[in-house]
């Protein structure tokens, strides 16, 4: 059957933009958040992940994280031949810098470099007490234009995670657009964290925030919630396993295979699991009882992006 002529300019201008087939969605590689397997280090770690089905790892590369940021020289080429030889993709890693001027940020981007890792979570900024919005950002531009010249000297990507909360920047989303607008995407984007945005967003503000920060978009981070009170009678979000949540994952990966986006795709695990969810070195529960778990979200995130 002939296409018609607007169904033609339509498919062209979709190429145009770089937009894929809804079942690109499927060839994302998905990956843990390493900071709920730090009860595990080396060979254990690899093995572990590989037996959860993962394709890869966002590898915390901070203060108390599986490398220390004073050791990224020395530790972080051994752990990555050690995932790499367990056919896992090191997809990123999640780091404290801040900006430009962060301790060990230049060993730490020439050696995620090196070993041909090229995006990294950027840590955040908050807003002080007492003082204008638009004068805080006004002064945090020049921090982030410096941090993108350092990521395009090493060409690798900051992605500023969007968590929610009060006092946060980003959790706004469009105080991230402000701060990213005119500087390279690729130097300096976003991790688009759905289950915070749904925090902030409930209804369709999430979607909203989706669509200001497409082009800035270099990763993306899944979990899900509920609102629940606290001992003391007050609301707020209680992490869930995917699916039990308010977050509307299906909605979501439709909306991302619409996109060029091409990871790293990150699955965080923040519900009760014994500890690892706080990232404990010890957990109180079996190994066996958090790869159940992780395995059941991970086959979830798979039915999202088999179903776009």
């Amino acid at each position: 059957m002939a296409l018609s002529r607007r169904a033609l300019l339509s498919t062209a201008a979709a190429l145009g933009a770089g937009l894929l087939p809804a079942r690109a969605a499927e060839k994302l590689k998905v990956s843990v958040f390493s900071k709920h397997l730090r009860f595990l280090e080396g060979e254990p770690l690899a093995a572990f992940t590989t037996g959860l089905g993962f394709d890869g790892i966002d590898l915390t590369v901070r203060k108390g994280g599986h490398v220390e940021p004073d050791r990224v020289r020395q530790d972080l080429p051994k752990l990555v031949a050690i995932l790499r030889r367990k056919s896992l993709d090191v997809s990123m890693l999640t780091t404290d810098i801040a900006d430009a001027d962060s301790p060990f940020v230049e060993e730490i981007l020439s050696t995620m470099a090196e070993l041909g890792i090229r995006h990294y979570r950027w840590n955040g900024f908050r807003y002080e007490a007492n003082t204008p919005i638009a004068r805080q950002l006004d002064r945090l531009k020049p921090r982030v234009a410096k941090l993108a010249a350092l990521n395009a000297r090493h060409k690798v990507t900051a992605m500023y995670h969007t968590h929610s909360g009060t006092g946060l920047v980003g959790a706004s989303f469009w105080d991230l657009r402000i701060l990213l607008d005119g500087l390279d995407p690729d130097a300096v984007g976003v991790n688009y964290d759905v289950g915070h945005a749904t925090v902030e967003g409930g209804l369709g503000g999430w979607i909203n925030s989706f669509n200001i920060l497409l082009p800035h978009l270099r990763g993306v981070a899944v979990k899900d919630f509920l609102w629940a009170k606290n001992a003391a009678g007050r609301w707020q979000p209680e992490w869930t396993p995917l699916v039990k949540g308010m977050v509307q994952l299906q909605q979501f990966f439709k909306m991302l295979a619409a996109t060029s986006f091409a990871g790293p795709l990150q699955v965080h695990f923040e519900y009760p699991l014994g500890g690892a969810e706080h990232g404990n070195a010890t957990i109180t529960i079996s190994q066996d009882e958090v790869a159940a778990a992780m395995k059941r979200d991970l086959q979830q995130v798979r039915t999202y992006m088999r179903g776009v």
